[in-house]
């Protein structure tokens, strides 16, 4: 993984610590990501008492955080069982903040919440990032939250990306069987052209015992003998549209 032009697994254990405010991470489940024993004061505060930052101050950073997040400063004194599940994930955003990070891994931020308030956290997620100019990898099985809150998106299938562009070219003009395959399956609700859904055949491949060729061709409805050969080499749409997928200019 390289980061600021830096290959981060060939750092030494210094040089990755010092890396490790730069990027923090939001886990999927908030309930099980924040330390039960713990204050939320005290889960906040730590990445900085660690890494040695705003010590003098360290407390009235941990209020301004908690109300930069929607919550109230008085929820420092208390332990994570008493939060809502969206306030639980709301502590976790104050944590990753906690030490001025450029880039924050979101995985699947929402995914665990009632979809009455994923749009809350989305739409805070948004608003810290227009404001404290940061990145964020969001990592999400949900194509709405893909097209509402994405720039450049990449499509994964067992380990590797077979598709990746700007949001709208991948979602308006997907080129790899397997984009489509899930474009094709996104509920449709009005008088929107309906999409043929696609449905796949086969079983996926072990990720461990990947097969020769193409990984997606036992399930691949397009397959052709020469996808058995060898993995397929990128093909270029646009300065930022890339398929990997001999047929990818058929359509």
């Amino acid at each position: 993984m390289r980061f600021d032009g830096q290959e981060l697994t060939r750092l030494g254990r210094g040089a990755l610590r010092r890396r490790r405010r730069e990027i923090q991470f939001i886990f999927q489940n908030p309930f099980a990501s924040l330390n039960p024993r713990m204050r939320v004061g005290e889960i906040i505060a730590a990445g900085m008492r660690i890494l040695g930052l705003a010590q003098d101050g360290i407390e009235g950073r941990v209020q301004g955080l908690l109300e930069q997040v929607g919550l109230s400063a008085d929820a420092r004194k208390r332990y994570p069982h008493e939060f809502s599940g969206d306030q639980r994930q709301r502590v976790c955003m104050a944590r990753a903040l906690a030490v001025e990070p450029r880039l924050i891994i979101c995985d699947e931020p929402t995914s665990a919440l009632d979809v009455s308030v994923q749009a809350q956290i989305l739409n805070l997620l948004r608003a810290l990032q227009e404001g404290l100019g940061l990145a964020y990898l969001f990592i999400t099985h949900n194509i709405a939250v893909v097209g509402f809150f994405a720039h450049q998106v990449a499509v994964m299938y067992l380990g590797r990306i077979v598709e990746r562009g700007a949001v709208g070219e991948v979602l308006r003009d997907p080129r790899h069987p397997y984009t489509q395959a899930l474009l094709s399956a996104v509920p449709r609700i009005g008088p929107v052209p309906r999409r043929r859904v696609i449905h796949l055949e086969g079983d996926m491949p072990s990720p461990v015992a990947p097969p020769p060729g193409c990984y997606f061709h036992p399930c691949c409805p397009r397959r052709i003998p020469a996808c058995l050969e060898a993995y397929p080499s990128a093909q270029r749409f646009s300065e930022t549209h890339v398929v990997h997928c001999i047929r990818a200019r058929e359509g």
